[in-house]
């Protein structure tokens, strides 16, 4: 049986409650509101900063929400031994998860490429500001007693706690990550936290001594508008730190961050932090990934891509006279928007995304494939490596099956698929998936000075010969070297893996597995 406070304890609340204005019981639940948002905006920075810095959303996620509900479950049983002063327990809370939820995006990106194991900080973050948020309702609940009946009292809680969730799932993917950002989003909501905490003291003034509450809130809001005004330079200073090249461009976006750092005259993309192309040998990349396909394709009049959004597949693709027709599918406008229109990054891929011939959709390819109607004579698969299960739907077999309804009787396909040498069992899954799929798939690498030996896959209905027409002008592939790349030495060879396919991710978990080794 649990406890009673004592009844001294008691009639000091009730009176204390009595004196109040009457216009505390509405600060205190539009405080449940605010609370019940700035909580869940907390938990899905902290989710979404583990995804980016540490990939494998659905685990990040997974683990981010599990442990600070746990956190919330203690904060609530810490409650009970609250035992007086409730409202200055409550608004010392609010204080301290300003401090700590404001700054909590801030300091992970600015910790991450500082500390050693960078998981053991952001748990023990999300920890921390769990716990915190756990001691917040059944405070109110407490505090709030004397003016409720309550089955009221109840009602009132959790309905203005549901809406704040419901406000801060729509705000948070829609609104404050692409206008705000992360770091900005955590000082906005610390803000909105001390807000609440300097709204109780005022209400409460004349029967608190407040003064050293009202500084430590002052403080820490002074602390989070320094955040607000220099989140710019945070941003900078800790993407400086971790790309260890000087940052030109970052911007973070509904779909992604793009980052461009540029030392010398190596221009580097990395999205979500993972390196995409360096300009000293993307074009190692872009004609191993496209030749194979176009040089095996008799008339390639008509051609598909699917990522890519650099418009540098599509720069070499476009130098084959015989195109007359590409499509571009790519998820992110703000990507294919930053290649087309900025003059150095147009110049690398000679203009390609602003090209008569080429036409751009910014869609989700694993849907646009399901609507799609038209045949294509090759088709350049060339998305991300497949960190995470939004990613790894496009390596699945269900939409393999798709892109083989677009290819026609006589096309060819080609799939980056991420290092034979570094994660072989990741490289072949995207081969047996194809073949699940029912194509006829044959693999083939080259070295990337950048990447490292890399991997790609050839798709077709029909074998896929060694016969190749390549032409002259290109800087890396030979009809020689072009023959090579389809050599496996024995630490690439093939090996036996699962088919991808929607409901187990394999590749997703095979990739963290084996990138895992490799950069441990």
């Amino acid at each position: 049986m649990a406890e009673a406070d004592p009844v001294p304890n008691v009639v000091t609340d009730t009176r204390s409650a009595d004196r109040a204005p009457a216009s505390l019981a509405v600060i205190l639940l539009v405080s449940v509101l605010v609370v019940a948002t700035c909580g869940l905006i907390y938990e899905l920075l902290a989710g979404t900063l583990a995804s980016y810095l540490l990939g494998d959303s659905v685990t990040q996620f997974s683990t981010v929400i599990g442990t600070y509900l746990f956190a919330m479950g203690v904060g609530s049983w810490l409650s009970r031994h609250v035992r007086r002063d409730e409202m200055g327990v409550f608004v010392r809370v609010e204080i301290l998860i300003a401090a700590l939820g404001g700054w909590s995006a801030a300091g992970l990106f600015l910790l991450f490429p500082l500390v050693g194991d960078f998981r053991i900080v952001l748990y023990a973050l999300v920890l921390a500001i769990g716990v915190l948020v756990g001691l917040e309702i059944p405070l109110l609940i407490r505090i709030l007693r004397h003016r409720f009946a309550f089955r009221e009292l109840v009602s009132n809680v959790l309905t203005y706690d549901y809406v704040g969730a419901l406000i801060a799932s729509l705000l948070f993917p829609l609104v404050l990550v692409p206008w705000l950002g992360m770091m900005r989003t955590g000082f906005v909501f610390g803000l909105a936290n001390v807000a609440v905490a300097l709204a109780l003291l005022v209400a409460l003034r004349h029967q608190r001594r407040i003064v050293v509450d009202v500084a430590a809130a002052l403080i820490v809001a002074a602390s989070l508008l320094a955040g607000m005004a220099y989140a710019d330079r945070l941003q900078r200073w800790s993407e400086v730190a971790f790309y260890a090249e000087p940052v030109i461009y970052a911007r973070s976006t509904p779909y992604q961050r793009i980052v461009l750092t540029r030392r010398g005259d190596d221009l580097r993309l990395y999205l979500n932090g993972n390196l995409q192309f360096s300009t000293r040998d993307e074009y190692r990349y872009h004609e191993a990934l496209v030749w194979p396909v176009l040089g095996r394709v008799a008339k390639p009049a008509n051609v598909l891509i699917l990522g890519g959004g650099d418009g540098l597949a599509a720069r070499e693709v476009l130098r084959d006279p015989r195109v007359q027709r590409v499509t571009l599918v790519d998820l992110d406008p703000e990507m294919t928007r930053l290649f087309r229109d900025t003059p150095q990054l147009s110049a690398l891929n000679a203009r390609s995304l602003a090209s008569p011939r080429l036409r751009v959709l910014n869609a989700d390819a694993f849907r646009w494939v399901r609507e799609a109607r038209d045949s294509y004579d090759a088709v350049i698969v060339d998305f991300p490596d497949p960190t995470e299960f939004s990613l790894g739907k496009l390596y699945t077999e269900s939409f393999y099956r798709e892109v083989s309804r677009l290819l026609a009787p006589d096309g060819v396909m080609t799939v980056q698929s991420t290092s034979p040498l570094v994660a072989p069992q990741s490289y072949w899954t995207v081969a047996t998936t194809l073949e699940a799929a029912g194509f006829r798939a044959r693999g083939y690498h080259a070295y990337v000075p950048s990447f490292g030996e890399w991997g790609f896959t050839l798709a077709a209905h029909n074998p896929i010969g060694d016969a190749v027409r390549l032409p002259a002008h290109l800087r890396f592939l030979t009809q020689s070297s072009e023959r090579a790349m389809f050599d496996f030495p024995p630490d690439m060879a093939r090996r036996p893996t699962p088919v991808n396919r929607l409901d187990n991710q394999a590749l997703v978990r095979s990739f963290a597995r084996e990138w895992g080794r490799y950069e441990g």
